[in-house]
This record gives structure tokens, sequence and C-alpha cells, in this order.
């Protein structure tokens, strides 16, 4: 068994980095060709094309291995994912912020949980009532994918434009919340009415317990730390150490592990030099061995075959385009409110619009709490991948006659 498991991660490793530079070549995030890559890894192409490779390549019994390598590469991500956060950056530009970001989720939100009643009777699973199913949707509407967001502007040097600031503030403010309201939906799937009440009580004292306590013991160690002559292998132990210890406390409350790797990161100063020592000791492991484990997962359980008729690829079309309709569209009218120009709006709600990994995150979960049959999570992928896709074309198109400048005027 251990050497059809370190065969097949062999192939999903090497397939994941030849498809993502191909993919950044043609100007895409390279995250795009990775989750393509997992998908023709799986039914949809080589189980497809050669049943026989792909039993090969990918046996089934390999999955549940994979499966525990792609759940803890994604804690560890989402861990990652949180040293980014910059807490003290969401005071700042506070007016546009706060709108931009209410838009990006509450729009979308609704809009969601719109699609969700409409789609209920055929696309729920039996026995799924309809507040969790149309929770999910509606959650699922309202993702943005901060480090992919983050990846195309660094990639662009436009992170440190005050535009640039305020997509990549925007986009934490609506992760952390987007987090927060999964964990609400994850809590009334697995629960009854007074067991979800009790998960949400006990995460927001989590959370409130993680942003004062927790926040404060980190605040008294890291300076300490990073003072100290070094940061070494102890250190990191302890780092890595507790940030399981979160998610685990998480995944007891009854919320996904995710969530407390996230809480924890986000707590840790950014800018410290902890932070940016734990990040290049782990980030470049989690990057290329633990996230394609996820991605051919999901290319496992994701079949492009089971959009058959017109209808699923028309119910397919509506998805992008109420998931467009939504970010872009909350996005952007907000951003015009608070006085940008149609141009700069505009950008901001296409970037607000790209969902990428984190959105595939949050679609296994709703496949492994059984809100979402095969038919669905399919299209959904299509969704995540096709609003990912058109972020970088589009934003050239309208920064080509007028780049975003660092010393431009401020927007807040």
């Amino acid at each position: 068994m251990l050497v059809k498991v370190l065969l097949a991660l062999a192939v999903i490793i090497v397939t994941a980095r030849l498809l993502g530079v191909l993919f950044r070549r043609l100007g895409q995030p390279p995250v795009i060709g990775e989750v393509i890559g997992g998908i023709l890894l799986g039914p949809s192409f080589l189980g497809y094309l050669s049943p026989a490779v792909a039993a090969f390549v990918l046996p089934a019994e390999a999955a549940p291995f994979l499966n525990v390598i792609a759940q803890l590469g994604v804690i560890l991500f989402m861990f990652l994912i949180g040293l980014e956060l910059d807490l003290n950056v969401m005071r700042t530009q506070a007016k546009t912020t706060l709108a931009i970001s209410n838009a990006g989720i509450i729009v979308p939100f609704a809009l969601g949980w719109g699609l969700g009643w409409a789609i209920y009777a055929q696309q729920a699973p039996p026995g799924v009532a309809f507040v969790p199913f149309a929770l999910f949707i509606g959650v699922s509407m309202s993702i943005t994918a901060f480090p992919v967001l983050a990846r195309i502007l660094r990639d662009r040097g436009l992170h440190r434009t005050p535009m640039g600031v305020v997509a990549l503030t925007c986009a934490a403010v609506d992760d952390a919340t987007a987090w927060c309201l999964l964990a609400f939906v994850v809590g009334v799937t697995q629960a009854s009415i007074s067991g979800a009440v009790a998960t949400v009580v006990m995460t927001a004292v989590y959370v409130a317990l993680m942003l004062t306590l927790g926040k404060k013991i980190v605040r008294l160690a890291v300076p300490r730390l990073d003072a100290s002559l070094s940061v070494g292998h102890q250190v990191l132990t302890v780092v890595v150490v507790a940030a399981l210890l979160s998610a685990l406390a998480t995944e007891y409350i009854g919320v996904h592990a995710i969530f407390g790797a996230f809480a924890f990161g986000a707590i840790i100063p950014h800018d410290s030099r902890l932070a940016r020592y734990v990040r290049d000791k782990i980030e470049d492991v989690v990057v290329v061995l633990f996230l394609p484990a996820f991605f051919a997962f999901t290319g496992m359980r994701t079949e492009i075959g089971l959009l058959q008729t017109f209808a699923d690829w028309s119910l397919c079309v509506v998805i992008i385009g109420v998931a467009v309709a939504g970010k872009f569209g909350g996005v952007t009218l907000a951003a015009r409110s608070v006085g940008l120009s149609w141009r700069d709006s505009s950008a901001l709600g296409v970037l607000m619009n790209t969902r990428g990994l984190v959105e595939l995150i949050v679609l296994n979960i709703g496949l492994d709490l059984g809100v979402l049959m095969p038919r669905l999570f399919t299209m959904l992928v299509v969704m995540a991948l096709a609003t990912t896709m058109m972020t970088s074309p589009i934003l050239t198109a309208l920064l080509r006659r007028q780049p975003w400048r660092e010393d431009a005027r401020s927007v807040a």
C-alpha cells in the first residue's frame, strides 16, 4: 500500500507543478493549473479515457490515505492564510473597507440563498433540510480566495498600491466573515437546533478567547522570540503544535478543524520574525506536497461526466452568473457608492470575485457533510474555476490604460 500511495503522490506532484507553470505562463494563477491537474487525474478525464491507468495511478484503496494528507495540508494552509492577515490594517481604510466587505458578503449570500431556494427540490440530497442547504449555497457564493488574490496582486506589483491594500483588506475581512458563517452552517448541519445553538455559542466563546486571552499571550511572547538570537526548531514545534491543538479544539466544538488553524494564525503578528520564519519553513512543503494531494482528492470527487444534459449545463451557467452577480455586482456598486471611480470599482469587483482554492475547501466540506450531491458539487467546482480564471484577463483589460500606482491618491 505504501508503494501505491508514494507513486500516486509522485504523479500528483509532477502533474500539479507542470500545469501550474503552464497556466502561470498563460497569465493565470498557478492554482488553476494545479486544480485542473487534479481533475485530469480523476474520473472526469483519465478515468474516462483509461480506467486501468487511472486505477494504477490513483487506486481507490489509496484514497483514504490521500484524504488524510489532504486534510492535514488544508489545515496547515489555512494556518498560513491566518498568518498573512494583518488585523491592524482592518482598522484603516475603515469606511471603504466596511462598505465593500459588507456588500461582498451580504449580496452574494442573499443571492446564494435565493439560488438554494430555487434548486432545493432538485439538487438537495435526500434528508437534508432547506435551511442548511440554502445556508451552504449562500456561503459558497460569498467566498473570496484571499491567498489567490494576494498572489495576483503581488505578481503584478500592485499589492502596495492604495487600491491593492483596499482589495487585500476587504478580501481578508470577507474570508474571516465567511469562515464564521461556515462555522455556523456546520453547526446547524451537524446538530439539532439545540446542539447547533450550543455549537454557535461555544464557537463565539472560542473566538472571544482567541481574540483576547490568546492574542494577549501571543503578543507578549512574540517580541521576546523575535529578540532572541535564533528562532529554531523548538519554537517552530510549539507554533505548529499550537495550531494543530487549535484545529482540534474547533473540530471538537463541532466546527471544521481548519477554522481553528486559521484563527490561531490570525492572532500571530503577520510581520513578526516568528511569522516569517514559520512561513519560510512550512509553506513550500505545504504547497509542493500537501496541496497537490488535496487537488487530486478533489479531482477524484469531481465528475464532469455527471453534467450530461442541457439542463445540467444550463444550471451550471446560472450558478456562475449568480456568483459573478453577487460578488462582482455587489462589490462594484458598493465601491462606487463610497466615491471610487467606475474603473477602480470594477477592478475591485473582479478581484473579489476570485474564489480559487478556498472555495474548493468549502465545497469539499459540503460534500463531506452530505449537504451537496456530487452533481452540484461538480457544478460549483466549475464555478470556482471559471470565476478565478476570469480575474486576470479582465483585470488586465481594466488597468491597461491607467494602471494603479503606489503614489496614487488614498482611497480612505
